[in-house]
């Protein structure tokens, strides 16, 4: 018998409800283990569950009560639950004894119904529940899903979708209750859109859909460039920006999922692509700067025309405004303002400035609060309805000096960790964890009102579904109280963003931060991105081979246990959700794999010739040479390995990229693939000369020659 899913009409007759949970009832089994193990993110404030439920076939998902706009957005929330229970729904052809439909109601907790039910199970529905937290009342027949808001249903629902039975397992549900509510009130992500990658819209949505799912509220585009504003065309890249239209349609599209956009359009600093520009050089405080120049006639109307835009495009009550990282304040235009003034009161004048015009918007303005950190006694001009954003990411503890010199002078803040993605082939998430996890407790403890976990793209080539494992440990932080535990959130995540019941894709994840540390603990001195297109020959490449060698091995088998992981987790549950993201992963973990493989095969090379040089003239060994040639370029040649690598992965990058980017900006990360396949190449055509010099009587040329350093030291 088929499953049978059914969102009830409001032309129903509302049905009494009772307590839930009164004496043994038939369909319930065992009592549930390990309740602390139930895979949820983020972890609910109070969670009791005894005994597991059998499902039936028919699940009926009911929202009683007249037409409203409050009921139109519990309809969506019944909606999303019943995507979700598509997934249980037996095999074609699969029997099962006829039972009663599991019926689970949505309820506003003000309703006669869900009064009743709170009351019978001695749950109270406490005021700081009201804006957006929910009570879950399971048992073995009905469950009902209490919130006093449209989003408070909705994360309710979220809930009880992480309760559902994975694919493949047993049709059972625990029973219980949960009573749940946010520490933060705002819980969002900072998704750099100016350096490279630009997603597409529909991807964007994908986005959303996956932010709320975890009680995400906010979403914050970060702008340079990439924003259109009809009147400033110049600097946004075609192919590469979002128009008015596509915004209307994410903000529409966001809205019902309770997540509002907040633009982040840079006001300040950041803005070298719009500087470049010629029409712009009036406003720059240098020639094809970066930097918008205080005091320029031009630089005030042009700020108030942009936000004039993003305040009709986005109906957020907030706008991001940036302003962080002015570094050239001081060194063109404004150097004798700087220079009699200091830093910190030009930078806090042209600040609130930029307040004073936007203020006819009605907007809170928010701002990268690293003036904070830098010139804390500065900060006592800045208007007290800005909220400053605080970012670190990398610290762990003390991170409390860089919120309390806001705090101290009446500003509200949130808190800005990172995701520690950026320059990296594979976010660095042992560092981004304790990031999140510290700052956030940090901002919770001194009365942040949120926090934003950023993504960045510095290198132009991050793809944010490597990302998830980070900012979802953020939106989990955000909404737990205090300090969020790390073990717990990685024993859920696969469960929970996965379906993974196998525990490898865990195990996976946890592969790839091993293979990181082994990268950190080599000292190697530059992130992984940077490593992975090193010339290994090179002077810089010698360096970093005597740091990096010991540490290959470590670092391969890491990176090839979370392959293997990840094609037996796939292999033996097609099933898994966000196949996207588990293929990013392996493409993460090929690319760590090749730095290893690089450097080594590199050193092989250079061993290999040198002995070679050495032995050339003796008879006794030209077979053995010639083998030993043939390895370095031939068929299984090392230089053809390292092209071939190169090629395979510039392959799947571009499938990876264009799985959630526009084609915008590809070909200035493929053309580095190019580099190093054609680098490869010719060394191996270098090579093949070299040995048929020898073939023919003439001796191998010098290492040099070949662009051959001499083999590493520590090599092993």
């Amino acid at each position: 018998m088929q499953s049978l899913i059914l969102v009830a009409s409001r032309s129903l007759p509302r049905v009494a409800l009772v307590a839930l949970f009164a004496g043994a009832a038939p369909g319930v089994a065992q009592t549930v283990a390990a309740q602390a193990k139930l895979a949820l993110i983020p972890a609910p404030r109070e969670a009791n569950f005894g005994q597991t439920t059998e499902l039936p076939d028919k699940i009926l998902v009911a929202v009683p009560g007249p037409k409203s706009e409050e009921g139109a957005e519990d309809d969506f929330a019944a909606r999303d639950l019943e995507d979700a229970l598509k997934r249980i729904t037996p095999a074609a052809g699969e029997s099962h004894p006829a039972q009663p439909p599991y019926r689970i109601t949505l309820l506003r907790n003000g309703s006669d119904a869900a009064k009743g039910i709170l009351a019978a199970n001695n749950i109270a529905f406490d005021p700081a529940m009201e804006p957006e937290g929910y009570a879950l009342v399971i048992g073995p027949h009905e469950a009902t899903i209490i919130g006093a808001t449209g989003s408070g249903v909705f994360y309710g629902v979220q809930t009880f979708k992480q309760l559902l039975p994975l694919p493949g397992a047993p049709r059972v549900l625990p029973t219980g209750t949960v009573r749940d509510w946010p520490a933060m009130q705002y819980r969002g992500i900072s998704d750099d859109l100016s350096r490279g990658p630009f997603p597409t819209l529909e991807f964007q949505k994908h986005q959303i859909r996956i932010f709320a799912s975890f009680k995400i509220n906010i979403y914050s585009p970060y702008f340079e460039n990439t924003l259109l504003y009809p009147d400033h065309p110049l600097a946004a890249p075609a192919g590469g920006s979002l128009t008015p239209a596509q915004v209307a349609e994410l903000v529409a599209y966001a809205r019902q999922y309770h997540v509002t956009i907040v633009p982040d359009q840079e006001a300040f600093g950041h803005l070298h692509h719009v500087l470049k520009w010629e029409l712009y050089q009036d406003q720059a405080e240098t020639p094809h700067g970066y930097m918008l120049a205080p005091g320029q006639a031009g630089t005030l109307p042009l700020i108030k025309d942009w936000f004039t835009d993003v305040a009709q495009e986005f109906p957020s009550p907030f706008i991001h405004i940036g302003a962080d990282e002015t570094f050239d304040l001081g060194q063109g235009r404004t150097h004798d303002a700087v220079a009699q003034q200091g830093y910190g009161p030009v930078y806090v004048a042209f600040l609130k400035q930029i307040h004073d015009a936007l203020a006819p918007l009605n907007r809170r303005l928010l701002f990268w609060g690293d003036i904070g950190d830098e010139n804390p006694d500065d900060l006592a001009g800045i208007p007290k309805d800005m909220i400053a954003v605080p970012w670190n990411y990398s610290d762990q503890t003390g991170l409390d000096k860089l919120i309390a010199p806001f705090a101290k002078n009446g500003i509200e803040t949130w808190v800005a960790p990172g995701d520690s993605n950026w320059n990296e082939v594979y976010p660095v998430n042992t560092r981004a964890f304790w990031n999140i996890q510290g700052f956030i407790a940090a901002g919770q403890s001194l009365g942040s009102t949120g926090a934003l976990t950023t993504v960045w793209n510095d290198d132009g080539e991050g793809l944010f579904n490597m990302d998830w494992y980070g900012v979802l440990f953020g939106a989990a932080a955000a909404w737990q109280s205090g300090q969020s535990s790390i073990a717990d959130y990685q024993d859920a995540y696969g469960p929970v963003f996965h379906l993974d019941a196998s525990g490898k894709i865990g195990a996976a994840e946890k592969e790839l931060m091993a293979a990181q540390a082994d990268l950190v603990d080599a000292k190697a001195g530059l992130p992984s991105d940077a490593l992975f297109w090193l010339d290994p020959w090179s002077a810089e490449g010698q360096a970093v081979a005597t740091k990096l060698l010991p540490a290959a091995h470590d670092l391969r088998v890491h990176a090839e246990q979370a392959i293997v992981l990840l094609a037996q987790a796939r292999h033996d549950n097609p099933k898994l959700s966000e196949p996207d993201a588990l293929a990013a992963m392996d493409l993460g973990a090929r690319r760590l794999d090749l730095i290893g493989l690089k450097f080594q095969l590199a050193q092989e090379i250079s061993a290999a010739y040198a002995q070679a040089i050495v032995q050339q003239h003796d008879k006794t060994l030209s077979s053995a040479i010639n083998t030993l040639l043939s390895e370095i370029s031939g068929a299984n040649g090392r230089c053809q390995d390292l092209r071939d690598a190169y090629s395979a992965l510039k392959s799947e990058y571009s499938q990876v990229w264009l799985s959630e980017n526009r084609p915008y900006w590809l070909n200035n990360v493929t053309v580095r693939y190019d580099l190093e396949i054609e680098r490869w190449q010719q060394r191996g055509e270098q090579f093949a000369a070299a040995i048929y010099s020898l073939q023919n009587g003439q001796d191998l040329p010098p290492a040099t020659a070949l662009g051959l350093p001499a083999p590493a030291e520590n090599a092993h």
